[in-house]
């Protein structure tokens, strides 16, 4: 099971990479049920080992492309976000206090915790993507405009992935002339 789930993982991963076309210091929201990837319904059997297993099919591609991640807590706490420091302070966002359990913020956020040089807590970010694993609702992370990405890969485990990017909005109407690069 575990090995499945991080075959999986890399390539949900890859083909997210490819489609959103993320590039070095971009931030990537990640929402997580573990309880849907082992068919359960979300928040009824958190898995340290299940959220190990999806980190393993993703984490260093993403450290090695620069791109950081934003891991969303539960609704136990708020929604919070776990980050790297150096994208806080870059950022200057406030810190808040708490560390993720598998069950006050999930065993998605808690392996992240764990996984990160120097983690900290946030309330709120706006990131450049996004990959919602089992309905999580991350869409109050992303930037605007967000953008659906229809995924061929649709599950890691048993659980359904969502996705998207963000591009500029377009202003000025009909008569404006757009960047196509930026579409």
């Amino acid at each position: 099971m575990f090995e499945k789930i991080k075959n999986d993982a890399k390539l949900v991963f890859g083909e997210l990479l490819e489609k959103t076309a993320l590039k070095s210091g971009q931030i990537l929201v990640i929402g997580c049920s573990t309880s849907e990837i082992i068919g359960d319904t979300i928040g009824t059997h958190s898995s340290l080992d299940v959220a190990k297993a999806l980190y393993d099919g993703f984490y260093d591609i993403l450290n090695e492309k620069g791109i950081y991640i934003a891991v969303q807590c539960c609704e136990h706490l708020n929604r919070a976000l776990v980050i790297e420091r150096e994208l806080a302070n870059k950022l200057n966002l406030d810190e808040v206090n708490v560390v993720p359990q598998p069950k006050a913020g999930g065993s998605s956020a808690t392996v992240a915790y764990s996984l990160m040089s120097d983690p900290v807590m946030v309330e709120h970010i706006r990131c450049d993507a996004g990959i919602d694993i089992g309905g999580t609702l991350i869409g109050m992370h992303l930037k605007e405009t967000a953008v659906p990405l229809r995924l061929e890969n649709k599950k890691i485990g048993e659980a359904y992935i969502s996705a998207a990017r963000v591009r500029p909005k377009f202003i000025g109407g009909e008569r404006a002339v757009y960047n196509k690069d930026l579409m």
